[in-house]
């Protein structure tokens, strides 16, 4: 029983300070203190949890994540969204569930281009949203819909959560995950594509006008200078012209002239932009440094080794490991927002999936695809909230046409975490495996 004494400590403290409204990242903290409080005396655990929360923002690779936000709010406000839609109308608008589709669609290039659900879903919810209702579409529906894809572009890079996870993981290439997490984003939002359709068509909602082709041609022009951000950004990682860290430098000035170019960003709007950029910042770091201190605090009470053992004592097929995982991961992502959850839960799990022959890429990939689940379910689903407000509904009403979408985002996480060419045919085509 004294083995397991750590992990109990930890889970009680942790669960504890969450249900009285503590702050995340001080729940985390505290937690970590009284868990390494078992071993050692107050004082040292205090000085040790002090040192590794400043030590775990020791990191180049985490200068990424001040960028991508930063290009992330220019993008916000510099007009892409519109652009976008425009853009996604001319593709699907005239197919069942029209609007429901360029929801989707235009959600996960926003997601993808902006590297925030929370930005997308604002986005496209506020611009959407009216246009939906108008054309004879349920609040809760157009809600629906908006939550979900958002979290899709979380998965298509350049993806925040990727570059924390390959931290967390002890370095798996940056390149390789951004590559490797383009079919599983297309197929989550493919599979999104298809519920919202078969919907629509049940609840007879209107279908769109077909486009001419004249006019597919002049919105993705318009928003031909959006979509190069990720050819930018990708190429570059993979062409080896600059990592990713640097590539998300190179992220802010190309928003920034973009938003110059649209005329949608004036030199007003900077000081207003780079505030907001460094309140994001501030939250996710504090955050990182707090998770990197209980993964240090774990690694060194040896939790992630017990629970390590105690799975695999369960079980010795892979499958049902896998499935263990990935529902243990489900659960965590309805109580834990996505940053501090792949950092403490990524190095309890990557020994197992390593044990089990799972290449840490892939379970990257479904990491993350679990935690978008739990970014649409309350009590701390952050784009469900934002979704939910921007419609001006309630999520009692949302959750019966969330639900179906649901099972067609945890269809694509079973999908991807049985079969691994889904996550790693391409970083093995681009030679990064």
């Amino acid at each position: 029983m004294m083995e397991y004494l750590p992990i109990l400590v930890l889970i009680f403290s942790f669960l504890t300070l969450l249900l009285m409204g503590v702050p995340v990242a001080w729940s985390i903290a505290i937690s970590s203190l009284l868990t390494m409080m078992v071993s050692i005396p107050f004082v040292p655990s205090l000085t040790t949890v002090s040192q590794r929360i400043a030590t775990g923002l020791d990191s180049f690779a985490l200068l990424a994540i001040p960028f991508f936000v930063l290009s992330g709010q220019l993008m916000n406000k510099g007009g892409i969204a519109h652009r976008l839609i425009d853009f996604a109308k001319t593709l699907v608008g005239s197919l069942p569930g029209g609007l429901a589709l360029i929801n989707v669609i235009a959600a996960m290039l926003m997601g993808s281009i902006a590297g925030s659900a929370m930005a997308s879903a604002s986005a496209m919810g506020s611009i959407l949203g009216p246009e939906m209702e108008k054309e004879g579409y349920s609040k809760e529906f157009g809600a629906a819909v908006n939550i979900t894809s958002s979290t899709v572009g979380l998965i298509i890079p350049p993806s925040n959560v990727l570059i924390v996870y390959s931290l967390a993981s002890g370095g798996v290439s940056i390149a390789a995950l951004f590559i490797a997490g383009y079919v599983p984003g297309i197929l989550t939002g493919l599979l999104l594509m298809v519920v919202a359709s078969f919907w629509a068509k049940k609840k007879g909602y209107k279908v769109g006008k077909r486009c001419t082709l004249k006019e597919v041609v002049k919105t993705f022009i318009k928003a031909f200078p959006s979509l190069m951000l990720l050819f930018v950004i990708i190429g570059g990682i993979v062409g080896g012209l600059f990592t990713a860290t640097e590539a998300s430098a190179v992220a802010v000035l190309y928003t920034l002239l973009l938003g110059f170019y649209y005329k949608e960003i004036k030199i007003k709007d900077i000081p207003q932009i780079l505030l907001d950029s460094c309140g994001t910042t501030a939250i996710v770091m504090l955050l990182i440094g707090a998770s990197m201190s209980m993964s240090w605090v774990m690694s060194y009470e040896n939790i992630p080794q017990d629970i390590s053992n105690l799975l695999l004592s369960l079980s010795d097929n892979p499958i049902v490991i896998l499935l263990i995982i990935n529902l243990l991961l489900l659960f965590v992502g309805i109580f834990m927002d996505m940053t501090p959850a792949v950092l403490i839960f990524t190095p309890i799990f990557l020994p197992i999936i390593t044990e089990l022959g799972m290449d840490p890429i892939q379970f990257g990939i479904v990491l993350v695809l679990n935690l978008c689940v739990g970014l649409c379910t309350p009590p701390v689903g952050s784009v469900l909230f934002v979704g939910v407000g921007v419609a001006n509904t309630t999520i009692e009403k949302v959750v019966k046409p969330l639900l179906p979408l649901f099972i067609a985002m945890i269809v694509s996480l079973f999908l991807v975490t049985y079969f691994s060419e889904l996550s790693l045919w391409l970083p093995r085509m681009f030679g990064l495996l």
